[in-house]
């Protein structure tokens, strides 16, 4: 018989994380009998519901399999193929969907707006929309929020606030992708809805693979206008799951006792205790406020290599050095400590013997 395997947690990405307790026991619940399929059974109208309590407001909520799909699907509900869609210059509509918003919108453009620390600088967007008024530009009708965003950072509400108050004049829709929503939630302590539609966005991807199910997220579209035949659009895009309990019964798990909050909370509280360590360790330094559930740090490049030696997992793809370490739902005190442990005694080695210990281990 073989034995357990202990598999170490890892700090790349929180799709690294199983699926939480609260998730798995509603998925095996909903696994029990027939159900209608297509959405049309008990599971799905529980979890919108949820999804509504949750924000305290109607709304229109969709699952589909993945974020990539919500924000494809969602921004090309905000208009035509000659429209663009303006997002921050790190957003990950731009930078991570393969061009997936301009497929499934028939070609609707992304347009990058600049702004520090991630976020858009709400002048930026006037800007972007007022530079041309001629036939021959693509015109703007929709800004792409991520929140939290892809550095680690949080809008407030001020600040959705005061991206709304030049998106509404401006005639554009308000879109957020939230992924990580639910850390961003947890990171200021706010009522949902104060962060969503009373802050003027129109519609949300809801984030739930990051935050402990095993698949799927929800588009919730506060302006229920836009939802008008997206059920349409998600089956064209091949969203439309038969067997869809199966996708929303893992939110009914995650919603209807706070396990969603919780989840965030632990992560955010993980990225922190990791932050706190590592910005004690005068050869590392932090790149960006850590708000959510990760820590973008530089790193020495020959302890990067030698981190990953020992087995360590993790991102470096915002220059050489720039490191991202996220936390996920399941991050545990130990897990951070291993690691800083690992780093702090990593760095106090010459480079020269690392370097060797890199040269050496490219030959096996």
């Amino acid at each position: 018989m073989k034995t357990a395997v202990e598999i170490r947690r890892h700090f790349a990405s929180d799709n690294y994380a199983g699926i939480c307790p609260e998730a798995w026991a509603a998925l095996a619940e909903a696994n029990q009998g027939h159900a209608v399929s297509y959405g049309d059974d008990s599971w799905t109208a529980r979890a919108a519901d949820l999804i509504r309590e949750v924000f305290e407001t109607p709304c229109e909520v969709f699952f589909v399999f993945n974020g990539t799909a919500a924000n494809s699907l969602s921004l090309a509900s905000t208009g035509q193929s000659y429209h663009s869609v303006l997002c921050h210059e790190f957003a990950h509509v731009e930078t991570d969907e393969c061009g997936a918003p301009e497929f499934f919108s028939n070609g609707m453009k992304v347009l990058q707006v600049p702004g520090t620390n991630g976020k858009i600088d709400p002048a930026g967007i006037e800007r972007m929309v007022k530079k041309r008024s001629d036939i021959h530009y693509p015109k703007p009708r929709a800004v792409s929020l991520t929140q939290a965003t892809e550095v680690g950072t949080v809008y407030s509400v001020e600040e959705v606030k005061a991206i709304r108050a030049k998106t509404k004049p401006l005639g554009l829709t308000l879109h957020m992708d939230g992924a990580r929503f639910a850390n961003a939630v947890a990171s200021l302590s706010v009522k949902p809805k104060a962060i969503t539609w009373q802050a003027g966005v129109d519609v949300l991807c809801f984030g739930g693979t990051k935050n402990g199910t095993p698949v799927g997220d929800a588009v919730v579209f506060f302006n229920r206008d836009l939802a008008e035949e997206f059920d349409y659009r998600c089956k064209q895009a091949g969203q439309l799951c038969s067997k869809m309990r199966f996708l929303s019964a893992p939110w009914v798990g995650l919603l209807q006792d706070g396990a969603w909050l919780r989840n965030a909370v632990r992560a955010n509280a993980m990225a922190q205790r990791l932050h706190d360590a590592l910005k004690e360790i005068p050869e590392i330094k932090i790149l960006f406020p850590t708000q959510a559930n990760a820590v973008f740090a530089d790193l020495p490049p020959h302890v990067i290599v030698a981190l990953r030696q020992a087995g360590w997992k993790f991102y470096t793809f915002i220059g050489q050095g720039g490191c991202r370490l996220m936390c996920a739902w399941d991050t545990t005190e130990d897990d951070v400590d291993r690691f800083v442990a690992d780093l702090k005694r990593l760095l106090s080695e010459a480079p020269k013997e690392i370097s060797l210990r890199a040269a050496d281990h490219r030959k096996l």
